[in-house]
């Protein structure tokens, strides 16, 4: 039996900017035969675990809270940790690849533990906040690895190709 490969969708739970875009993302996942992880919330989790919903995909809501009952409508796998943003550690080493839209500070301390463990990640260029903040710059020094830079969703779904094929 293989293991799914496992993307993870980050991104703020307020900001629904990005929707329609997190959407198209999660039914890409799903369309693929891939698993979809969020942190389980409103916003850009929400619309990316509808698309992979609706694609009959495999949704995961890993959140910060101990009731399983905070999760999104579309998650059908759901684990309260009760621990929090700490929860942010799990989401990512659950992940093959990470994919940030926008995002606060939340997907910033998601993306800096995906830096540290090594992590190919995504930023959506095009959606503002930290996706888009960190797509000029350097994190740091300590990893020569490859952060991909997303202007369109054209571009997320053939670098998830390049990372997951």
């Amino acid at each position: 039996m293989r293991r799914y490969n496992q993307v993870v969708v980050i991104g703020a739970s307020d900001d629904n900017s990005f929707i329609d875009e997190a959407y198209k993302i999660g039914r890409y996942i799903a369309s693929n035969g891939w698993v979809l992880i969020t942190g389980g919330r409103g916003g850009v989790m929400k619309a990316a675990s509808k698309g992979a919903f609706e694609e009959n995909g495999i949704v995961i809501g890993i959140l910060p809270d101990s009731d399983s009952d905070y999760a999104n409508e579309y998650c059908n796998i759901v684990i309260p940790t009760g621990i929090g943003y700490a929860r942010n550690m799990i989401n990512v080493l659950s992940g093959d690849v990470i994919i940030a839209i926008g995002g606060k500070s939340g997907t910033l301390s998601e993306l800096a533990y995906a830096w540290q463990f090594g992590k190919p990640i995504i930023l959506s260029k095009f959606a503002h906040g930290w996706s888009e903040n960190l797509s000029t710059m350097q994190i740091d020094d300590r990893r020569e690895g490859i952060i991909y830079i997303a202007e369109s969703l054209d571009d997320i779904f053939n670098h998830l190709n390049t990372i997951l094929s």
